[in-house]
């Protein structure tokens, strides 16, 4: 079955995936028509569910392509970052299908096979929203290459038996790919019943990395490695300072450097197209730009701009009376978190060739529907003439959401009449990154006469995270009324206490934020959690019970549950320091996935290590056990990384560090001897898993911290000294 016959589905089978309102539209609808009350319960709803597969090529035929030697080429509408989603797509087709898993290849779409995601690669929703979509499309195509394979061998397409890619039936045998030759009705049947997970092969074991030679081997499948023939290479100029634009620029000693082939001048840049990377960038610094700068930002003006008070106001959870401000028994902490670069490894470029009045663009993005959108708006053409081939990524973690960078490559590429390749410079991709937004958070609690919690509120003051966004354009803003990424982590999670609420403040800062991995959720857990294990002590208890009597009996309080007892249980938690060490517990809610953890720090001239970290997470039905636990670690890693070590600043209106070593991140000397990670199945379905690990962990180790130095660290990067 080749793609390249384009042939007309007639399928009468409405695939899951065409169903269902995502919650962008769910939240908009209901933040639009209804008051705060009814927008709260919209907020919440996105929270826990996982939004449906909203992307164009419903059609399984187009998702599917068999190969000569009977292997099964998935078209994927998502893209691999490094989490494994490719090898759990392999797993979940290989089952319902009935074919090996060495049998299937998958590949990111391009957006010339007409499948396009609609929204992004991220929110690890991947595995989640596609799983009963790609069951269900999977076994469509099995049926149909029964029918198919029933009419060449002769036989009742009833009493056909599939295994490993073969139909066998009557003593006749005969593999899919003999089945399907030539077949050009593709006419498909109605989605038979789906086989109970509970019988699958490869879904809930433990299997190889489908990507794994590709990479051991450095085969080039990351944007970094993509060429096309006779390609020219480019540089642009970017602003350095914050707020800045560009008024007026001096070309002529550029021009007559080495390799250059042209100097082009658009709309707010400048971009340098020459024979090679290194003339094209010595040719650039010879360019002489006058900036307009209206105001030198730094790090106390940002502070003082985004705080409790300022902004955009939104009650995003409310329940039962506010705390009075006069009252002399409320406890007040104040949080912060700094401004966080996404540091990736890869940084961002793209390949693109304008020819003939159609476009090709090779890259690593996150939205490639997105990108093929931007760029034929840019260049003035209908999006179906251009065709956006996405690679694998080196890192994605949100930065691959904005890839202006394929727009300035298809321009370059039109204006020289060759393919050009643009790739970022590391101090580029840390200036012009689009940062995770600082925060500032005021939690404010009150205990009653039996030492439990009778109020809780948290007020969390952010900049732009999915507001003002590719995903969540600037006209939603107003919808809104406030950055449902920004809130990820920021309503109370525990419901049994009788007076809970939390307060957004939102500001569009003066550079660049978007998503940053787990969004909101790290930052908000961090103030929270600590705030919470400060009451615990107040009250003296411990800290696990303390949590747990403020959970509801509710199946969604009681899965929260489940993990806190868990974590506590795996790790022998004890919250009383031994010498420079003692554990510290944290937990938190994200996309409905629960998660616990149990950090173990020791404090030495005070410098803290983390030793060991317990992490208990329901996952949900978990695709692939070892990669979810992969995840798992590398939240924790990076969560480490940001609690730890990560910072950006203003200096003189500029964004530092520019360059790894002075942007401070984890190393391995930092990483704790230990992870590790049990995984609970709450629900029959798998739920997010590269995000969710990532909440506790901030706030765990500083609960440990609190412990051993008996101070409460509420400024992230924690410091001691």
């Amino acid at each position: 079955m080749s793609r390249n016959n384009k042939p007309k589905s007639k399928s009468r089978r409405k695939f899951l995936i065409r169903g269902g309102l995502g919650t962008i539209g769910l939240l908009a609808l209901g933040t639009y028509v209804f008051r705060n009350s009814i927008r709260r319960s919209m907020y919440e709803l996105g929270e826990t569910m996982v939004v449906p597969y909203s992307g164009t090529g419903t059609e399984a035929n187009l998702w599917f392509e068999m190969t000569k030697d009977n292997k099964v080429i998935l078209h994927s509408p998502k893209v691999e970052m490094g989490q494994g989603t490719f090898t759990g797509f392999a797993q979940i087709v290989a089952d319902e299908l009935d074919v090996d898993i060495k049998q299937i290849i998958v590949k990111a779409a391009e957006t010339a096979t007409g499948i396009v995601d609609g929204m992004s690669t991220g929110g690890s929703l991947s595995v989640a929203q596609l799983f009963q979509p790609l069951r269900e499309m999977a076994a469509t195509m099995r049926e149909k290459i029964k029918q198919e394979g029933a009419k060449k061998m002769g036989v009742d397409a009833a009493f056909i038996k599939t295994a490993d890619g073969v139909l066998s039936a009557g003593g006749k045998t005969m593999k899919y790919a003999e089945a399907v030759a030539d077949v050009s009705d593709w006419s498909l049947p109605d989605t038979p019943e789906l086989r109970p997970v509970s019988s699958y092969k490869f879904v809930g074991k433990p299997v190889k990395r489908i990507d794994l030679r590709a990479k051991i081997v450095g085969e080039p499948i990351f944007g970094l490695d993509a060429e096309m023939p006779n390609m020219l290479h480019a540089a642009v100029i970017r602003p350095e300072h914050v707020g800045s634009s560009l008024k007026s620029a001096d070309t002529s000693a550029a021009e007559k450097m080495p390799g250059v082939v042209k100097i082009i001048e658009k709309d707010g840049w400048i971009g340098v197209v020459a024979n090679s990377f290194p003339e094209a960038l010595a040719a650039k610094n010879k360019i002489k730009v006058d900036w307009d700068i209206p105001k030198t930002w730094t790090e106390e003006s940002l502070r003082e701009y985004l705080k409790i008070g300022e902004g955009a106001k939104m009650i995003t959870q409310k329940e039962g009376s506010e705390l009075d401000p006069d009252d002399g028994d409320v406890i007040s902490l104040e949080f912060t978190s700094p401004i966080g670069a996404h540091a990736q490894i890869e940084p961002n470029g793209a390949v693109a060739s304008v020819k003939d009045g159609e476009v090709t663009v090779i890259l690593s993005t996150q939205v490639i529907g997105v990108t093929q959108n931007q760029v034929a708006e840019a260049l003035g053409i209908d999006k179906g003439k251009v065709n956006i081939i996405g690679t694998y990524l080196g890192g994605g973690f949100g930065r691959r959401l904005n890839t202006d960078h394929a727009v300035h490559a298809a321009l370059m590429s039109q204006e020289v009449g060759k393919p050009v390749k643009y790739i970022f410079t590391r101090k580029e991709e840390f200036q012009n990154d689009a940062f995770r937004p600082p925060t500032h958070h005021i939690v404010k609690g009150k205990l009653n006469g039996q030492g439990q919690l009778d109020s809780l509120e948290h007020h969390y003051a952010s900049g732009d995270v999915a507001m003002n966004s590719v995903i969540f354009p600037s006209a939603m803003n107003s919808m809104m009324g406030s950055d449902v990424g920004a809130m990820r982590g920021g309503n109370i999670m525990y419901n049994k206490i009788p007076n809970h609420r939390a307060v957004q403040w939102h500001k569009t800062l003066p550079f660049a934020t978007s998503f940053w991995r787990s969004l909101g959720l790290l930052a908000n857990t961090f103030a929270i959690e600590s705030f919470v294990d400060e009451m615990a002590m107040k009250a003296g208890k411990s800290p696990v019970d303390f949590r747990l009597a403020m959970l509801g009996d509710e199946e969604h309080q009681n899965r929260i549950r489940k993990v806190i007892e868990e974590a506590a249980a795996k790790s022998n938690y004890s919250d009383k320091a031994s010498g420079n060490r003692a554990m510290g517990f944290a937990a938190s809610v994200d996309a409905g996935a629960p998660c616990a953890q149990v950090v173990e720090v020791s404090v030495v001239d005070n410098q803290i290590k983390v030793e060991k970290v317990t992490c208990v997470f329901d996952c949900g039905l978990a695709v692939n056990p070892d990669q979810v636990i992969a995840q798992c670690e590398g939240s924790i890693i990076m969560g480490i990384s940001a609690s730890l070590h990560e910072k950006m600043t203003l200096k003189d209106g500029r964004l530092f560090p520019i360059i790894y070593g002075p942007y401070d991140m984890a190393l391995m000397k930092n990483s704790p001897k230990e992870i590790d990670v049990h995984l609970i199945q709450g629900v029959d379905i798998p739920l997010p898993v590269g995000e969710p690990p990532l909440g506790p962990i901030g706030a765990a180790i500083g609960n440990a911290v609190r412990r051993i130095t008996g101070k409460r660290l509420t400024d992230l990067p924690m410091v001691l000294g």
